[in-house]
């Protein structure tokens, strides 16, 4: 017990003193992430949109593959961009495999589906209530589509939120693609993997409580946003 409490204050002191390894290894893991979850909303908004306004050949099993996929497991996910990034790979000339861009790769095929699925969700009920009343205005699906985007901007904002909670938790895929290198692809969730497998629980514990209060925060962001829609709906 009193190992784990030497543990624990010796982590709040690495927090509180900003320890040069540590703040490394959180600006890494929030460039990742923040990177990660740009692409995928750029991807996944106007994708989950137009499945939700446009009505083509295919829609409905485009909108079954892309619920499917939220589910994927990460480590296929991983596997599957090391097979591609690998110098046997497709993209192997490029040399990606083990830099944060491979993870970052690695993390926009996980989020994707997720922000699409959500935000066609939610554009789908936007085109519902107002599809009649846009019609009447005149504008064609790509307006309806630009508009009932900026009418969802709240909703949204919690589906790439989602993302984000989802990139900020991730371990398999990042590993794998990433392999865990010091001062160049170690991130948060892997550097906490591997420094408790070592018992350097100091280091553990420090990125293990900042990563609870990034998660809390991300948490804290869907509740506030959520409840002023619930609360003003305009």
């Amino acid at each position: 017990m009193g190992e784990i409490s030497a543990a624990v204050a010796a982590a709040i002191h690495l927090v509180v003193t900003l320890d040069s390894d540590l703040v490394e290894i959180v600006l890494l893991s929030l460039n990742v992430n923040c990177s990660s979850v740009t692409l995928a909303s750029l991807l996944g908004l106007p994708l989950g949109a137009s499945l939700a306004v446009f009505n083509f050949f295919g829609r409905r099993t485009i909108i079954m593959i892309t619920s499917a996929l939220m589910g994927l497991p990460p480590v296929v996910v991983g596997l599957f961009v090391y097979l591609l990034l690998s110098r046997s790979g497709p993209m192997g000339v490029f040399g990606l495999l083990y830099t944060p861009t491979a993870m970052i790769i690695a993390q926009v095929i996980l989020i994707t589906p997720i922000i699409t699925a959500l935000t066609h969700q939610a554009i789908e009920d936007l085109w519902k209530e107002y599809r009649e009343q846009l019609i009447s205005l005149g504008a064609g699906p790509t307006r309806a589509l630009t508009t009932l985007l900026w009418e969802a901007r709240f909703t949204l904002t919690t589906a790439v939120l989602a993302g984000l909670g989802r990139a900020t938790a991730e371990v398999g895929a990042v590993m794998i693609v990433g392999g865990n290198i010091e001062h160049l692809t170690r991130v948060m969730t892997t550097t906490i993997s591997l420094e408790t497998s070592k018992g350097n629980l100091t280091l553990a514990l420090g990125l293990g409580m900042i990563l609870v209060m990034m998660s809390i925060a991300v948490n804290a962001s869907v509740f506030i946003i959520r409840d002023s829609v619930r609360r003003d709906p305009k």
